[in-house]
């Protein structure tokens, strides 16, 4: 029976064996085909104490792999759902950010077609157009730490210019024009159109993030750092700089100080240190800034 099988294997002494098996078996042996014997000789209403049944209770499933499993699943289906939000939070950001681009797009073609029609009526009634102050300046450092006055280096430090060739977006106004005309010698700067911002954003543009010089290859790393000042995307950033708007101060600040190469063809060597308006490079040259640029880029 069950319960004799049970005492035997129990007990520590060798227990009598059945005539059928050989007494020099080792007890290991022994106990091998007493488990046979008893499997196959004990009643059919009593469960088999063989570890090979098939008809015995399923083993119980630890609590630590339950857990893990509970815990697995539980970050699959986190991940799940946070990649479904995501995916859903693109698609309407994409929609948000063209429509953006589509409304800036028409309110600068709105701007440039009054400006048209103001200079064809001052025209026609025989006057002349005087077009509005230019807001923003782009002033680009064209030469080096040598021979350059201590209240000069401090502007260009103000400005962010301090390596050769760097570029910074400042904001007109009597203190700024005050700190051009001292540091002239030492920069070129002009009044850059809406496609020379976008050019410099687009191609040389990178942020400053936690000190750090982040590339804008997204635009999750402008809304990451500007999306409290309603700017999300590069068509709000190239809007809020190139119309100078209430918030050009964080973004200026966000935007790490453009890095632009040596001018195609170069500077010459006698009229680099002249101004502009006498054949040299630096000072102010207006818009024709866009073409030194566009040399830089």
């Amino acid at each position: 029976t069950t319960a004799t099988y049970r005492s035997l294997r129990d007990e520590a002494s060798d227990p009598p064996l059945p005539p059928h098996v050989p007494p020099k078996l080792s007890r290991q042996d022994q106990r091998s085909h007493l488990d046979i014997f008893y499997r196959h000789t004990r009643p059919p209403s009593l469960p088999d104490p063989g570890l090979g049944n098939t008809n015995s209770a399923t083993m119980k499933v630890p609590e630590s792999v339950l857990k893990k499993q509970k815990t697995q699943a539980k970050i699959a289906s986190d991940a799940l759902a946070a990649s479904k939000a995501a995916k859903a939070k693109k698609s309407a950001d994409k929609k948000a950010f063209t429509a953006n681009a589509a409304k800036y797009e028409a309110e600068y073609e709105a701007a440039e077609n009054e400006a048209i029609a103001q200079r064809r009526a001052a025209k026609a009634s025989g006057g002349f157009y005087v077009p509005a102050e230019p807001k923003l300046a782009l002033v680009i450092r064209i030469r080096g730490i040598i021979g350059v006055s201590p209240k000069a280096k401090k502007i260009m430090q103000l400005f962010r210019l301090r390596q050769i060739h760097n570029a910074t977006f400042v904001r007109m106004n009597e203190a700024t024009i005050r700190m051009l005309r001292l540091i002239e010698p030492y920069v070129a700067y002009g009044y850059p159109s809406r496609a020379t911002v976008e050019k410099l954003i687009y191609k040389r543009g990178f942020a400053k993030i936690n000190g750090q010089r982040i590339p804008i290859a997204d635009n999750s790393v402008i809304s990451e750092a500007l999306s409290k000042s309603g700017i999300n995307c590069c068509a709000d950033l190239v809007h809020e700089i190139s119309t100078v708007g209430p918030e050009f101060k964080k973004a200026n600040n966000f935007l790490w100080p453009f890095k632009l190469s040596s001018p195609l063809g170069g500077f010459s060597k006698r009229t680099k240190l002249l101004h502009f308006m006498e054949g040299g490079e630096s000072g102010n040259r207006g818009e024709e800034i866009d073409k030194l640029v566009k040399r830089m880029i």
